[in-house]
Formats: C-alpha cells, sequence, structure tokens
C-alpha cells in the first residue's frame, strides 16, 4: 500500500502535487441555480422573438436533446479515462467509436438491437485490444497508435459497408448506411412528465425554467441512457473504492511501483484499453440505434475527440468528466433546435458570466486575466445587440468552438496520471 501511494506524489522530494480544488455537489448545484436565474432574469427583460429564444434555452425539448447528445460523448469519455488512469493515452477512441456504430447497426439489423448493443461493444473492445497490444506489449508511440486506429476503423468499415450494406439497397441499405434498425426501448416517468411540461408552458419566472430542466430528464430516455448513467456510477465505485481500481491506478502513476507489490502492470494496462474501447464502442452503438437507428458513414462526427477534451475537462474524474459531457451535448443540441436564435441568445448569457469572471479575477489582483474576460465579455454584448441571430453556417461549429474554450479555461488546472504515454516494460522502471 505505501508503495502505491508513492505513485500519487510529485517527484519533487517532499512534495505533493499541486492540485486544482475540485467542485463540490453543492458547489455545482450553486452554479445550476444561478444559471438558471440568471437565465430567468434575461427572459424576463427580453421581449418577442428573444423571449422564445431565452425559453428555448431551458426547454425539456432542448434539455432531452443534450441529454442524448451527451451520452455517447460521455461514454467516449469514459472509455478514453480507464485507459489514461492505466498510464495509456487512447487517442483511437474516434475509430473504437466508429466500429461500434458499424458492427451495432449490422448485428442489430440482422437480430435485434441488444445483440446490436453486444456486437458493438465487442467491436470497440477488438479496437481497444488492437491498441493495447500495439501500445503495451510493442511499445509503439501511443498518439501514432491511436492515430492509426481511427485510420484502419474508417478504412474498413468502409470495406464493409460496401460489401454488407449495398447489397441490401432495396430495403435501405447503401455503400453509406446501413438498412433501418428496431428501436431500444425508451422510457417516460408518468404523471411527473406530463405535471412538469404543463408548469413550463406556464412561463413563470425561474419554476418554468426549472420543470424544463426536470422534464427534459425524465421524459423519453432511452434504455442505453440509464446503462449509461450507471456505468459512470460503476467506475466511480470500481476505480476509486475497490483494490482492483487502486492498483489500476497505480499503473498509471508509478508502474514500477505497482510491479514491486507484486501488480501485473502488463495485465491490468490490457484490461484498462479493452474496457476503453467497449465503452467507446457502446457510445458508437448509441450513436447507430438510438440517435438515428441506422449506421450511416461518418455519424461520429468527431465524439471521440471531444469525448476526449470532456475527460481531460475533468480532470480525469467520472464526475467532471459528466459535467464536461453535459455541457458538449448541449451545445451539440443547439444546432436541433431553432440553433441561431437560441445560440445568438446564449451570447448574452456567456457575456454575462464573462463579466461575472473578469470581476473575480480583477479582485483577486489577476488583472490581465480579468482584462481578458472583460474584453471578451464586451464583444459578445456587441455582438448581441447589433445582430438578431447567429449565422446558420456558424451554428454546426458550436461544440467546437466550445471545446476549444473550455479547454482553454480549464488547461491550468489539470493534472493527468504522471506514467501516462510512458514506455513500461517490466523490471526497467519508466
Amino acid at each position: 500500500m505505501s508503495a502505491t501511494a508513492t505513485a500519487t506524489k510529485s517527484t519533487a522530494p517532499g512534495k505533493a502535487p499541486k492540485r486544482g480544488p475540485r467542485m463540490s455537489v453543492a458547489t455545482v448545484l450553486l452554479i445550476i441555480a444561478g444559471t438558471l436565474v440568471a437565465l430567468s432574469v434575461l427572459r424576463a427583460l427580453a421581449g418577442g422573438g428573444q423571449q422564445s429564444a431565452f425559453e428555448n434555452i431551458t426547454s425539456s425539448g432542448q434539455i432531452g436533446a443534450a441529454l442524448s447528445m451527451a451520452v455517447p460523448i460521455g461514454l467516449a469519455g469514459l472509455g478514453g479515462l480507464w485507459a489514461e488512469r492505466a498510464g495509456v493515452v487512447n487517442i483511437g477512441l474516434e475509430g473504437m467509436m466508429i466500429l461500434g456504430t458499424f458492427f451495432g447497426a449490422w448485428a442489430g439489423y440482422q437480430t435485434n438491437p441488444w445483440v446490436g448493443v453486444l456486437a458493438g461493444v465487442l467491436g470497440g473492445a477488438v479496437g481497444g485490444l488492437v491498441h493495447a497490444i500495439a501500445t503495451v506489449t510493442f511499445g509503439v508511440d501511443h498518439i501514432i497508435s491511436g492515430v492509426a486506429i481511427n485510420i484502419l476503423a474508417l478504412g474498413a468499415t468502409t470495406y464493409l459497408a460496401k460489401r454488407w450494406f449495398e447489397p441490401l439497397s432495396d430495403i435501405g441499405g447503401s455503400p453509406k448506411q446501413s438498412p433501418q434498425v428496431d428501436d431500444i426501448a425508451s422510457f417516460t416517468v408518468p404523471g411527473l412528465s406530463d405535471g412538469l411540461a404543463t408548469v413550463e408552458n406556464h412561463h413563470w419566472f425561474l419554476v418554468s425554467d426549472l420543470a424544463g430542466l426536470l422534464g427534459g430528464l425524465v421524459t423519453d430516455i432511452s434504455a442505453l441512457t440509464i446503462v449509461s448513467i450507471l456505468l459512470f456510477a460503476g467506475t466511480f465505485f470500481v476505480l476509486w473504492k475497490t483494490s482492483f481500481g487502486l492498483r489500476l491506478r497505480s499503473c498509471g502513476e508509478n508502474p514500477t511501483a505497482a510491479e514491486s507489490l507484486g501488480v501485473n502492470v502488463y495485465l491490468y494496462k490490457y484490461a484498462a484499453v479493452v474496457i476503453s474501447g467497449g465503452l467507446a464502442g457502446l457510445g458508437g452503438v448509441f450513436l447507430a440505434l438510438v440517435r438515428s437507428h441506422i449506421y450511416n458513414e461518418g455519424q461520429t462526427g468527431g465524439r471521440g475527440y471531444i469525448g476526449l477534451a470532456a475527460m481531460l475537462f475533468g480532470n480525469w474524474r467520472p464526475g467532471g468528466l459528466a459535467m464536461g459531457a453535459g455541457l458538449f451535448g448541449y451545445s451539440d443540441a443547439l444546432q436541433l433546435r431553432n440553433g441561431g436564435a437560441t445560440v445568438h441568445a446564449l451570447l448574452l448569457l456567456v457575456a454575462l458570466g464573462l463579466a461575472l469572471l473578469a470581476g473575480w479575477r480583477l479582485y483577486r489582483k489577476r488583472y490581465v486575466a480579468g482584462a481578458v474576460c472583460g474584453g471578451a465579455a464586451l464583444v459578445l454584448v456587441l455582438w448581441y445587440a447589433l445582430t438578431d441571430t447567429v449565422a446558420n453556417d456558424l451554428v454546426p461549429a458550436t461544440p467546437y468552438i466550445v471545446t476549444l474554450l473550455v479547454m482553454g479555461l480549464a488547461a491550468q488546472r489539470l493534472r493527468m496520471p504522471k506514467a501516462n504515454n510512458k514506455p513500461y516494460r517490466k523490471g526497467q522502471g519508466t
């Protein structure tokens, strides 16, 4: 145990690594409450179409769409968390998601959706196994291996789609997509959903916004969404509350110390990367079987990379990852529901947040950061005041812009596992 604990210390003698403060559940709830109050105030001050745009921000439809968009991002990020906690960087999450979409849709069409779920998870796990063989056994650079898997996965699925789906053109198949797959069961909390919808439609100050937020979380929820939530909870329990998780995390911090305690480092790294691929594959299955009910070439749309960004935003913790996935999923869902007007309304909300952040930075005597945040807030206010909507060409780029902004703000507090992307050989140290 003492050697494993040593693995989490900094290389500087007598000093523990400096970590950013962790937000408690109470802090997160206060942030959400403050955001809802700000939205309610802005909606009350707005008028006409602008008021409708502010209402869309917290509507149950918007929240439900955000949740369904967040799940594949969160699952990809969860896969990255498993791999990196064991010291293996997994840039190949995008390729493993692609394998999940293809094999999930193929098996789902051939049999039933739940067999498709299993096939998609196995497809992603195979991608993870290839990544583990390359990086753990042969010592290939993790980034190079991950990029190669992304290219191979795209090439393999493109070839197989032509072989397996093109002959099914009479029932909707083509070289770029599969036939329709049956739906996976979804759930709505009876009574509660209708009651919240009634309250939301009254447009009451704050109360209706809260009803819209809760309504989106209890209406038409896919069974895979519930499975994903359980996987997040299970990941936290396994990695932080069990001896298995302690050994796995020690492999990502100091594999030499773990080896001295009798931990089979190779085995734990293999297990972590294969699980990582399976989780990314499940994210791909969600896109194919829940979001669209077909495999469609290119449907991952870079969500594997966004999932990796969400993991970094969450500082390699499941709770922070869930928050990051929710934020990116929300921005991804904006384009589905009157995107230009809703993004335009969000400009004012973001400007308010930046203004508050600028005040805090100035209070802490960080004048340069405060000036930058204040200048950005002013630019957004002018943008909002001088326009009526955001150009439709800009709306699809919103998730990627949010990713860049969030990672820029979060970069200073990140602390990755010490042995990440470092070669390990038994008996030779890191």
